[in-house]
């Protein structure tokens, strides 16, 4: 006689199912890690830096930087007890560092023989747990005074040719041009050269009369040169007799003594009118 098999309540194999399907998707909640950046990204030499400490937590205990990668005593620069909002300096801290109740540290007057130099954080937690990030400085030199060089600052409209030179001691740098104070526009008898760095206009009118600059810049580091005044003559047989704004004060002038004869012809008008209705 064969074995009676007991039965038991079986489960659902669609219920597995949905559990691994929430196991999953379902995933504990992950804190943000603190990140450090550099404001701005690149610094002129002479200028202050800020390593920007985010994504600050309110269970922070103190902050403390080091000079270099690693984090060793003797390179402390200063640490921030926040509670306390006290802070208290290092051996390796100099009069050029500050440091923030939210961990951010403020170089001020960097030289460019900082670029490079990497500072590291550790916050420590109020569980003990500490975390630890570096950031590095950028530091660059200013970019120099440029100056605008032309073959010739008087020149005939139609006749001549105008070269403008962009000179600068910098390397690197890139150059654009400035008409009157703006961009200049471009039109289809000017021409730059590969390195922008030359100015073509051939030939040349009278619209090109003005002040021209160039500005050399470098990282979000510039320099923009002095004006430089064109002036452009127009040729003997296409010169007007007055210029415009000699023009525009003698038409000025007539219409004025028009004006003051019309007022005294009414004038006169009406004295002798009031005369004659007297007589009668």
């Amino acid at each position: 006689m064969p074995a009676l098999k007991k039965k038991t309540r079986g489960q659902n194999p669609r219920h597995y199912r949905n559990t691994g399907s929430l196991l999953t998707f379902w995933n504990l909640p992950t804190t943000a890690q603190i990140t450090i950046e550099s404001v701005p990204f690149n610094a002129v030499e002479g200028t202050s830096v800020l390593l920007l400490v985010h994504n600050v937590t309110e269970n922070i205990l103190d902050y403390c930087w080091y000079k270099g990668e690693r984090v060793e005593t003797n390179q402390l620069i200063a640490s921030c007890r926040v509670d306390a909002q006290a802070n208290t300096p290092g051996p390796a801290q100099s009069s050029q560092e500050t440091i923030y109740p939210n961990g951010s540290l403020l170089f001020q007057k960097v030289a460019q023989s900082d670029t490079g130099n990497y500072y590291t954080l550790l916050a420590t937690k109020r569980d003990n747990q500490t975390e630890s990030v570096t950031g590095q400085l950028r530091v660059y030199h200013p970019v120099a005074k440029p100056i605008v060089e032309a073959n010739s600052t008087t020149v005939t409209e139609h006749e001549d040719t105008v070269v403008l030179k962009c000179l600068t001691n910098d390397t690197g740098v890139a150059i654009s041009w400035f008409f009157n104070g703006q961009s200049l526009l471009l039109t289809e008898r000017m021409e730059l050269s590969q390195d922008n760095g030359t100015l073509t206009i051939e030939p040349v009118r009278r619209e090109d009369a003005g002040h021209y600059q160039c500005e050399a810049s470098h990282l979000g580091n510039s320099s923009k040169s002095d004006p430089l005044r064109l002036d452009v003559k127009c040729k003997k047989k296409t010169c007007p007799t007055f210029s415009v704004e000699v023009i525009i004060l003698i038409v000025i002038g007539v219409l004025v003594r028009v004006a003051l004869v019309a007022t005294l012809g009414c004038c006169v008008f009406l004295t002798r009118i009031r005369r004659y209705d007297g007589i009668s």
